[in-house]
């Protein structure tokens, strides 16, 4: 079974973010506040952060690196990924989001993810963009064939799917994509 077959959205964001750097748990819920620095466009809440710590620890996707003692709290444990959590990252990193809802969210955390490692991000966003033409068809087939309200929503849905693809291919610097306009 494949990691992303077995971690969650807010797992891979956190092993991502211990694939970059070592760091503990209050760092880390820190960063996923919705005031954090990644806040805008992935937020978690604090207990969920070490509750998914715990998992990912218990599965092998990271370990204990170290402890920074506590001035006037409690001592915190820093946590590092392991091969196995790096191996994952990379996989998730190459994997298109599912569907067009989960666009403005989970890719724009891969991306971001992406971009914070100073990897290119034009093979995600080729097979993102592939993954979406495929889609784009058949929403076009059945708009073709509904009616009413049915036709109305598979619409919507087209019209959201030809936007990602071409922020994809404006992402890609393909010359054949549509200029923005106001």
């Amino acid at each position: 079974m494949a990691a992303s077959d077995e971690l969650t959205s807010n797992e891979f964001c956190l092993l991502a973010l211990l694939v970059e750097a070592p760091r503990h748990g209050w760092g880390l819920s820190t960063l996923l506040a919705r005031d954090g620095e990644l806040g805008s466009i992935w937020s978690m809440a604090r207990p969920l952060v070490y509750t998914s710590l715990r998992r990912l620890e218990s599965d092998g996707y990271i370990e204990t690196a170290g402890i920074e003692r506590g001035d006037r709290g409690p001592h915190r444990v820093i946590f590092r990924a392991t091969p196995a959590g790096r191996r994952a990252v990379r996989e998730w990193l190459r994997e298109p989001v599912e569907h067009v809802r989960d666009v403005r969210s989970l890719l724009m955390l891969k991306l971001l993810f992406l971009n914070r490692a100073g990897a290119d991000p034009g093979p995600l966003l080729e097979t993102q963009r592939a993954h979406f033409v495929v889609h784009a068809d058949r929403l076009a087939t059945a708009a073709d064939q509904a009616e009413g309200f049915d036709r109305t929503l598979l619409l919507w849905r087209l019209h959201s799917t030809a936007a990602v693809i071409r922020f994809a291919e404006t992402m890609l610097g393909d010359p054949a994509a549509a200029p923005l306009t106001a």
